[in-house]
């Protein structure tokens, strides 16, 4: 593999445009990753820029008249980042249409010639308009191309997703920054999966569909009862899985016992939903609840057990079958549950189970055999699953994070609220969607709870996760503890106050980053509008109320909203105003319980909530009956 790395369009006017996603700062956070990359190999690096005169004669057609133009030469907007910027001996193509091909002295085509390329390396600004000419383009001239799909954006992301599905069938293949550099070190690609994800998919789905009906011939009260012998292994088995969990991701174990409890609870609420009947309509007609089919459960890293089996019940229990693929890291509690399931009575080919990456999960979210997709997940993968199943017309459920934010208002005992939310913001790292990521004080107040978050938080217990004391472990991989460090230290250079009460990191195997509190940030900074996934807490001040409802709401995630305070007109509009799925009363975001709705409002959420009467709504649909006997 001969490579050169081209970067589209990464300039300031692109990059702080509205609505981009993944947020700005991920993209040159991994953009700056990857050229380093490419450096330190040795491959050509070339940068494409889309560069419009002060008169805006040479704009893009449909940008003349538009009341500001962009990347106009001589400006901040037209330069990229700083640590983007082209060094010496790096080719700089202007361009002012979509390709980075568009040029009429054909700098890139030059480029490529004299470094006698093969592969072109892809990242940059936006998928679904100049990054997908160049790849057609580069494509047309027989190059391979391989595009950083963790350093692409687009302020388009549903047609981002379409561009992505289209181009990996075609023109270009996907991979993460960290591949690529290893290939650039000399790594050769990887073989194809796409066909053998494809034929597994298939493969489940079709043993699902077999196994469909007679499972649904059992009836409820057969059908449960495997449930329930499941959930009574899983709590004498709780110690060795919780265990388990932590030597795959690294949760404390006391909390991957929790999560064992949680997961028994989940399958016994599964087991006790109301068996559907045909209910009367009006004269002649009726109507009932019958099961989807074959459900497709799209599950994380981080809740390995109680997230899967909290959609997988009560999938079971209403009478469908199921294919599960649930994230790498959580492959093997996957099979060991999945087992465990058997061994209680659950047939085979109800639940079957799909290894592999993403790309797996886009082949089982596409197979012809399944009738519905329930999915937690990134937001990325969120649209992903939202353009799949538009597409094929079957129901989307789908939990997609949460930027959850904790008022904190007058009346709240403080101390109490402190040590509340740091441990919502920091057990596992803050590696949950339900984390405290926000805490929003009254300014009389900051001070104070300052003080005593800071003093809270150096009280947890940061450490071996398989010990039983522990109640901060390390991020899930190298990749989230670079993802969390990039993201403090650009709300540090942006004028945020970063506080860090622990000291060094535990001398434990494992990609520590220390719990730290992020004070005074821009409401408009990535750091609070983007949700971290990391052990990260910022602290907002806000003069009025007022100030802090908008705060609070202010991010396009809605899942939880909390509020510390006493009773009055401020709990009341908090109750009235939040705009999350999922409101409490002085008591961290983190955590739910097993009998409520939950899902999330705005980005965090598609398709009816899961637990309680989500689950009905979500795993059955409505027939209506005319003349039945």
């Amino acid at each position: 593999m001969r490579p050169v790395l081209l970067l589209v369009d990464l300039q300031h006017d692109f990059l702080e445009a509205p609505g981009l996603e993944p947020a700005a700062r991920i993209v040159v956070a991994n953009a700056r990753r990857l050229l380093a990359g490419a450096r330190a190999a040795g491959v050509p690096v070339v940068h494409a820029l889309t560069s419009v005169e002060p008169s805006g004669e040479d704009a893009m057609p449909h940008w003349k008249g538009q009341p500001r133009l962009r990347c106009v030469r001589g400006t901040r907007g037209h330069a990229p980042p700083e640590e983007l910027a082209p060094a010496a001996g790096e080719t700089i193509v202007a361009k002012t249409f979509f390709s980075a091909f568009s040029t009429s002295s054909s700098e890139l085509a030059r480029a490529l010639e004299a470094s006698r390329a093969d592969t072109l390396l892809v990242a940059g600004i936006h998928l679904h308009g100049c990054v997908r000419a160049t790849v057609l383009d580069a494509y047309q001239r027989g190059l391979a191309v391989w595009v950083a799909e963790d350093a692409v954006g687009s302020d388009d992301p549903l047609h981002a997703a379409v561009t992505r599905r289209y181009l990996e069938g075609r023109a270009a293949r996907f991979a993460g920054v960290s591949e690529l550099i290893a290939r650039m070190r000399g790594g050769e690609p990887d073989a194809d999966d796409v066909p053998s994800f494809r034929a597994a998919a298939a493969g489940a789905s079709e043993a699902a569909r077999r196994a469909g009906a007679a499972w649904r011939a059992l009836g409820a009260a057969e059908r449960v009862r495997p449930l329930l012998r499941f959930a009574d292994r899983l709590e004498a088995e709780s110690a060795p899985l919780a265990r388990r969990i932590a030597e795959a991701v690294g949760k404390p174990v006391a909390q991957g016992e929790a999560e064992v409890r949680r997961t028994a609870e989940l399958l016994r609420r599964a087991a006790a939903l109301p068996a559907p009947g045909v209910e009367r309509a009006g004269t002649g007609s009726a109507f009932r609840r019958v099961p989807v089919g074959v459900v497709a459960a799209i599950t994380p890293w981080n809740n390995p057990l109680a997230i899967p089996w909290g959609k997988l019940g009560p999938a079971l229990a209403l009478g469908n079958t199921a294919v599960w693929k649930p994230a790498p890291a959580a492959a093997s509690l996957a099979e060991r549950s999945l087992a465990m399931a058997r061994e209680a009575g659950l047939p085979d080919g109800a639940v079957a189970l799909v290894d592999g990456d993403h790309r797996a999960a886009r082949a089982v979210m596409e197979d012809a055999g399944v009738d519905a997709v329930s999915l937690s997940g990134s937001s990325s993968a969120g649209w992903a699953a939202q353009e799949i199943c538009a597409r094929r017309r079957i129901p989307l459920q789908a939990e997609l994070g949460g930027n959850n934010a904790a008022i904190v208002w007058d009346g709240a005992d403080l101390s109490r609220a402190a040590d509340l939310v740091t441990r919502g913001a920091f057990a596992f790292a803050g590696q949950r969607c339900t984390a405290n990521r926000r805490a929003i004080v009254a300014g009389a107040l900051f001070d104070a709870f300052l003080e005593r978050a800071a003093g809270a938080t150096a009280a947890l217990r940061w450490g071996d996760p398989l010990d039983p004391e522990t109640e901060i472990g390390p991020l899930v991989s190298e990749d989230a503890r670079l993802r969390v460090e990039a993201a403090v230290a650009d709300a540090e250079a942006a004028g945020a106050r970063i506080v860090r009460p622990h000291g060094p990191p535990p001398s434990a195997p494992g990609a520590w980053y220390p719990p730290t509190l992020v004070v005074d940030a821009s409401p408009a900074s990535a750091i609070v509008q983007e949700e971290t996934f990391g052990p990260v807490l910022v602290v907002q001040r806000a003069g009025s109320f007022d100030e802090a409802l908008a705060l609070g709401n202010g991010v396009r995630q809605g899942l939880v909203a909390a509020f510390f305070g006493g009773p009055g007109i401020p709990s009341a509009r908090f109750g009235d105003e939040a705009r999350a799925g999922i409101l409490k009363w002085n008591v961290s975001t983190a955590d739910a319980d097993a009998d409520a709705p939950f899902g999330g409002w705005k980005g965090s959420g598609l398709g009816p909530p899961e637990h309680g009467p989500g689950d009905i709504e979500f795993y059955s649909r409505l027939q209506a009956l005319y003349g039945a006997p």
